[in-house]
C-alpha cells in the first residue's frame, strides 16, 4: 500500500532569498568589470598604464643592445706564465785575510763596478811581512852572485889544469842551489804582496750592494759566514719561468727559425708592464712532476725595475697572426655545443651563429670560423636575446634596462644555453 503525500510548493520567503542573491552577484560582477576592464586610452594594447604587458606583446618589443663589428686585424699570440726574477751573479764579499777593519768605503744600496774599493783591513802587518821577504831575497841574491863569480874562476882554473873537476862541479851545484833559494824568496815576496793586496777589499763584480754586515773596528777573517756585504748583479738580470710541454713546439719552431722572441714582465696584478726583454735559453729537460720546462729571459733592467726574487707575470710573444677576423671577447657566449655569438642581421634581427675561436689578446679574440669582417655581434644586452628577436642598437651612455622577463633559449643552438654577459 503506497504512501502518497502532496508536494508542497516552495515558500515565498525562500524564493525571494534566491532572487536577491542572484541580483547581488550580478551587481558585484558588473562593478568588477567596470573597475578591472582594460582601458585602451590609458594603457593601449598593452593594458593599463604602469601595468605589465602580456608576454606575447613583450616578446615583440625591440631588445636594447650594444654591438661591435668584426674586423680584419693582426693578433699577437702570447704565452703566459709566472716567473721569478733571478740575478746572474750574487757574491758575498768576505775578507781573504784576518785583521782589523779600519775603513768601510761604500754606502748601502750603492751601485759599484768591479774593482771599486769596498773596505780596508789594517795593512801594517802585511807590509812588515813583505819587507821581511824582500830582505831575505836580497841576502840570497848576494850569495847567488858570489857563487856565480866563484864558478867562473873555477872554470878558468880548470882549463889551466890548476884545480880538480870535482871542485868545479861542486861550485856549479852551489850556484843552482842559490838560484832555487832566490826563486823561493821571490815566491815569498809575491805572497806577501798578495796578502797586502787582499787587505784592500774590492768589488769582484759590478752590481748593487746590500746592507752592511760588519762595522769599522771589528776583526774580520775569511771564516766569517756573513761577510761584509752582498753584491747582486742587476744589470742585466734574468727571469726564470715555466711553460707546459704542450706549448714547447711553437716556441722551439720560432727559435729554430732564428727569430728573437720578446718577453714582457708585468707586475703581480698583471696590469702594468715593468720591463721588456728577450728569451735567452731553454732548460734541457722537462720536470716530470709538473710536465713543464724552465725558460730564461734576459732583461737589460737599466732602470732597476726588476729586483732579484721578485715574482712577475710573464708574457712570451711567440708570433703574430696577420689579417685575421677578430671581435671583442665580450661578444662570445658559451653553451654545451661550444662558443657562439648573437649576430645582428641587416633587418636588426638576431641570428645565433656558432664560431670557432683562436688566439686572444687585449680584449680581442680571433675567429677562425663563423664570422667575416663587417659582421655585427652583440656585446651587451644578451640576456634577453633569442633567434629572430628584434633589437634596438644603443650607443653612447644610454643604459640598457634591467631584465624583466627571461625569454632565452628559443634561439640558442640545440643543447646550448645562452650565457649572459
Amino acid at each position: 500500500m503506497s504512501d502518497s503525500r502532496p508536494v508542497s510548493p516552495p515558500s515565498r520567503w525562500s524564493r525571494r532569498r534566491v532572487i536577491g542573491l542572484g541580483l547581488l552577484l550580478l551587481v558585484v560582477a558588473a562593478i568588477a568589470w567596470l573597475v578591472l576592464r582594460p582601458s585602451a586610452k590609458q594603457g593601449g594594447p598593452g593594458g593599463r598604464a604602469g601595468g605589465r604587458p602580456p608576454m606575447a606583446a613583450m616578446a615583440n618589443l625591440p631588445v636594447p643592445v650594444r654591438i661591435a663589428t668584426a674586423a680584419q686585424q693582426d693578433i699577437d699570440i702570447f704565452l703566459r706564465s709566472l716567473g721569478t726574477v733571478t740575478a746572474y751573479n750574487t757574491v758575498t764579499v768576505r775578507s781573504r785575510v784576518s785583521g782589523e777593519l779600519v775603513d768601510v768605503a761604500f754606502q748601502e744600496g750603492q751601485q759599484v763596478k768591479a774593482g771599486d774599493l769596498l773596505a780596508q783591513v789594517d795593512p801594517r802587518a802585511f807590509q812588515v811581512a813583505l819587507d821581511q821577504a824582500r830582505g831575505t831575497q836580497m841576502q840570497n841574491l848576494a850569495q847567488l852572485e858570489n857563487a856565480r863569480r866563484d864558478l867562473q874562476r873555477y872554470q878558468a882554473l880548470f882549463k889551466q889544469d890548476s884545480i880538480a873537476r870535482q871542485q868545479v862541479d861542486t861550485q856549479a851545484a852551489l850556484v843552482r842551489q842559490y838560484e832555487g833559494t832566490v826563486k823561493s824568496d821571490q815566491a815569498n815576496v809575491d805572497n806577501a804582496k798578495l796578502q797586502l793586496d787582499y787587505a784592500r777589499i774590492t768589488a769582484p763584480i759590478s752590481g748593487r750592494l746590500g746592507l752592511r754586515q760588519v762595522d769599522r773596528g771589528n776583526l774580520v777573517s775569511s771564516a766569517d759566514t756573513n761577510g761584509l756585504v752582498v753584491i747582486t748583479q742587476t744589470q742585466p738580470i734574468s727571469v726564470v719561468f715555466t711553460l707546459p710541454e704542450t706549448q714547447l713546439p711553437e716556441v722551439r719552431a720560432e727559435l729554430a727559425a732564428g727569430k728573437t722572441l720578446t718577453v714582457d714582465a708585468y707586475d703581480r696584478a698583471d696590469t702594468r708592464r715593468i720591463a721588456t726583454g728577450t728569451l735567452e735559453t731553454l732548460d734541457n729537460q722537462i720536470d716530470v712532476t709538473t710536465g713543464t720546462l724552465k725558460l730564461k729571459a734576459r732583461f737589460d733592467n737599466a732602470d732597476d725595475a726588476l729586483f732579484p726574487n721578485q715574482f712577475v707575470n710573464v708574457r712570451l710573444h711567440v708570433l703574430t697572426r696577420k689579417d685575421v677576423t677578430a671581435m671583442p671577447t665580450a661578444a662570445v657566449q658559451q653553451g654545451s655545443a661550444g662558443a657562439f655569438v648573437f649576430l645582428v642581421q641587416d633587418d636588426n634581427t638576431i641570428a645565433v651563429r656558432q664560431v670557432k675561436l683562436g688566439a686572444i689578446n687585449s680584449g680581442m679574440v680571433a675567429v677562425n670560423e663563423g664570422l667575416k669582417p663587417g659582421d655585427r655581434v652583440v656585446t651587451e644586452g644578451t640576456d634577453r636575446l633569442r633567434a629572430g628577436a628584434k633589437v634596438e642598437i644603443l650607443g653612447g651612455a644610454e643604459v640598457i634596462p634591467a631584465t624583466r622577463d627571461k625569454t632565452l633559449g628559443a634561439g640558442a643552438p640545440a643543447g646550448t644555453t645562452p650565457a649572459s654577459k
